[in-house]
């Protein structure tokens, strides 16, 4: 069992005592020296050692107690009204942390100097970037003191962000202050500091590294801190206004993931392999977390938000990155990371190039521990650890599907799959309702996407869903398929509004996926044929230019499955028995102005009513999704493109291979706006009726007036005509000429009322011969635009933003990425 070193040290315990009243003293003479700052007019020499110390040498403050004391009226103070003054409180910071990294901080002293300027610098530096006057000065070099940062002579022109960047580098891989000393006695000489070789020190087993270090509660808090830096100093993206090209790379990135920092490649493997390892539940001792303090696991939240902050490069080097996964060769060394051909981003490049299946597994089965820990039931109430950072843990976990095509193929060879999918599928279903949760349904979609366009993915989904964890969703005994059919229905019927621009992303993924669905149960069946109901009223498809678009995608997937896997889908061939009036309503739609015109002004007085639509209880123990709090925070998001921005289509040809097909303009497939449908007649309980109707009217206006483009739209003759003719009907329309006078027959003849007669006699009908020629199977698979790399920058600053409150590094800053709104 691995060593764990815990924070009960009794002598430290008795050091405490007696620094409580030098505690408040150093308080006092800290915050005297931020006042003196504040009210010099003259600027204080950097050679006035006597008054920068101050700040750092003799105080012992918290990172809590700095951003008490340095309030953000008089950082801005100094900032506009003695700059320079600033400017060397940043300069001395640095020094002194680059002085610290030099000599490997062998004393107390020089740790706490160390770790006081850590925090002085992530209370400061936001205040840097919101000043775009300001944005510069760490990239510039000081005139008459370069080169006095560094010990290296050629590093006489480093700017300030650099040195910073690779001071915080060097100190994460400090002996006896962030990672285990290997020396049993004399502390490591400043010649050894830089000879460490930090790939015998990553910080735990995992990924490259089998020995697992003991843990040591100091090194994970200092760690941390200095991550928390790290993360601010990347943090200049928040102060940029989203641009649609992407193109601005961050340099404080670019910088410290490329071979300048010789400590890439064991800090990327330290920071996955920490994520990855670590157990929330421990030993399995109930309520321990309220015994102690996980100190690991803040060390695992900034972790995992360095990780996806990092893990974006330009666009154009995706293609190289799937090259890389695909090379067959090892690990890279140092002479191959000078190589081309990879991203210059070496955290992509590695991710990139991770290969070795017990590398894969242990990233696969980390990232499904962690998502599954809120799903983790109990007897007793709240006696497990139930982890918060489950967003960031959603991002990695793409950003591996996204760079490594390797790690896809292997998410997607076993059931593995399935431990992913119903955490994501628990976390969409939760958070339907609730609107600052709307990112986290966003990226849960985008990663199903991702998966859908894959055959394997559809096959996986197969196997039976015997897992009960408690969602508000009906009981029902199936498979995965049929789980994630149920709760697609329920964000569609009874989600919020902002949420119908994700309709044709969930629709995509069940046309994706429907080819290979060996039997749907009667529950999924009903839920797909209400959809259809639903988006298939006159009303509804007349009253947005892209409404049709879901109809056609419903359609596809009951072609898929009836042509396909027609044999086990007894219970989808009934539904459509029993709902064919839809079917023949949409082939006699009429078209022509009046009629369309009367079908707006009947607008449905009431939600689409439940008959028919097979509702069960909802599992034991669920809780309803609930709307967020009034006040609950979020982050606004950038506009999500079209579905056919973000897909392309592959044509499955008979050797089960995928060809890429040519972009069409056919009236199914072109969105030409961003906002997309959305399910109006939406099932919904009589007491939540009036509202529903409000929510639809509103939402389709909504939806024509957010669209420049479509401002002034109205349906006309023409425009139902040309993508009516078009409408896929031709094989659903035959099975029913097929089937429904032998059903009719059968229940007269032998006076049936009972339903399991007629699904026995469909279970063993055959059509073969009977429909028409199987249409090729159409793939639409998730393809990065500009567009989503926007979209995905806005989301993961705006998470970090909402996650960091202890301290609050970034709030009441001028962020420009994106707006903090409250509900």
């Amino acid at each position: 069992m691995r060593q764990i070193i815990l924070p009960v040290d009794p002598g430290r315990q008795q050091v405490a005592g007696d620094r409580k009243m030098g505690n408040a003293d150093s308080k006092l003479n800290f915050r005297k020296a931020v006042v003196q700052l504040t009210t010099k007019t003259q600027p204080v020499e950097a050679s006035d050692d006597v008054f920068w110390d101050q700040f750092w040498v003799d105080s012992s403050t918290t990172v809590q107690d700095v951003f008490a004391l340095v309030p953000a009226a008089e950082i801005r103070a100094v900032r506009e009204e003695s700059p320079s003054n600033l400017a060397t409180l940043c300069y001395k910071a640095v020094e002194r942390l680059v002085r610290g990294a030099d000599s490997g901080c062998p004393s107390e002293k020089e740790r706490q100097t160390v770790l006081n300027c850590t925090r002085l610098l992530t209370r400061i530096l936001p205040y840097i970037f919101e000043d775009a006057d300001w944005r510069g000065f760490f990239w510039s070099t000081i005139p008459g003191r370069a080169g006095r940062l560094d010990h290296d002579a050629d590093d006489e022109g480093r700017p300030l962000a650099e040195s910073l960047l690779l001071a915080i580098a060097d100190l994460l891989f400090c002996p006896d202050f962030t990672i285990q000393s290997h020396k049993k006695n004399s502390p490591d000489t400043a010649d050894d500091i830089r000879a460490i070789d930090s790939c015998e020190y990553i910080w735990e087993a995992g990924v490259g590294f089998a020995q697992a270090p003991p843990l040591n509660y100091l090194h994970d808090l200092n760690r941390t801190e200095l991550l928390k830096l790290l993360l601010t100093c990347f943090s200049e993206a928040m102060y940029l206004p989203p641009s649609p090209e992407n193109k601005v790379l961050n340099p404080w990135i670019s910088f410290f993931c490329s071979t300048e920092n010789r400590h890439a490649l064991p800090l990327f493997t330290s920071l996955l392999n920490v994520v990855c390892a670590y157990d929330p539940v421990g030993y399995g001792i109930p309520y321990n977390h309220l015994l102690f303090s996980d100190y690991r696991e803040q060390l695992v939240e900034q972790a995992v938000q360095i990780l996806i902050v990092t893990l974006e490069h330009e666009a154009g080097s995706a293609a190289s990155a799937a090259l890389q996964a695909l090379d067959p060769s090892t690990s890279p060394s140092a002479e191959e990371e000078q190589e081309p051909g990879g991203p210059d981003n070496l955290f992509v490049n590695y991710l990139s190039r991770i290969h070795r299946e017990e590398d894969l597994s242990f990233v696969l089965k980390g990232l499904a521990r962690l998502l599954n820990n809120p799903l983790i039931q109990t007897y007793l109430p709240r006696s497990t650890k139930k982890i918060q950072f489950h967003q960031e843990l959603l991002i990695l976990f793409w950003k591996f599907c996204d760079f490594n095509k390797k790690f896809l193929f292997f998410v997607l060879k076993s059931s593995d799959v399935l431990d992913m999918l119903v955490p994501i599928l628990f976390y969409l279903n939760d958070a339907r309702a609730d609107q600052s949760r709307l990112g986290l349904m966003h990226i849960g979609v985008f990663i199903l996407l991702l998966l859908s366009g894959e055959r394997n993915f559809g096959v996986r989904l197969n196997k039976p869903y015997a897992l009960r964890v408690p969602m508000d969703i009906p009981v029902f005994t199936g498979t995965h398929a049929d789980l994630l059919i149920v709760i697609f229905h329920k964000i569609i019927s009874s989600g919020h509004q902002r949420l119908q621009p994700l309709f044709d992303c969930l629709l995509t993924i069940i046309v994706n996926i429907s080819p290979y669905l060996k039997s749907l149960s009667m529950v999924a069946a009903n839920k797909l044929l209400h959809l259809l109901e639903a988006f298939s009223t006159p009303w509804f498809l007349f009253s947005s230019p892209q409404n049709h678009h879901l109809v056609f995608f419903l359609l596809e997937v009951c072609n898929n499955i009836i042509q396909y896997q027609f044999d086990g889908n007894f219970n989808l061939v009934y539904a459509i028995i029993r709902k064919r009036s839809v079917f023949h309503q949409l082939a006699n739609l009429p078209s022509d102005t009046a009629s369309i015109q009367r079908a707006l002004q009947k607008k449905k007085r009431t939600g689409i009513s439940r008959t028919n639509s097979v509702e069960n209880e909802s599992m034991e123990g669920s809780r309803p999704a609930v709307p967020a709090e009034p006040g609950t925070l979020k982050a606004s998001l950038e506009a999500t493109p079209g579905i056919d921005k973000i897909t392309e289509k592959s044509q499955v040809s008979q050797d089960g291979t995928m060809v890429t097909l040519p972009h069409s303009d056919s009236p199914h497939t072109s969105t030409k706006s961003v906002i997309a449908a959305g399910a109006s007649d939406s099932e919904s309980n009589s007491e939540r009726d009036h509202e529903v109707n409000r929510t639809q009217s509103e939402s389709a206006r909504s939806r024509l007036s957010s669209v420049s483009s479509t401002a002034a739209w109205s349906a006309n003759s023409d425009w139902v005509s040309s993508w009516k003719a078009k409408l896929p009907l031709q094989t659903i329309m035959r099975l029913l000429q097929v089937l429904v006078p032998q059903v009719e027959k059968i229940c007269i003849d032998k006076g049936l009322t009972d339903e399991s007669e007629i699904l026995k006699f469909l279970q063993h009908g055959t059509l073969v011969g009977l429909l028409p020629v199987p249409h090729p199977i159409l793939i639409r698979k998730y393809q990065a635009n500009a567009g989503t790399a926007m979209w995905f920058r806005t989301y993961i600053w705006g998470v970090i933003y909402l996650r960091n409150v202890d301290p609050p590094i970034w709030y009441d800053t001028d962020i420009r990425l994106f707006e903090i709104q409250r509900i």
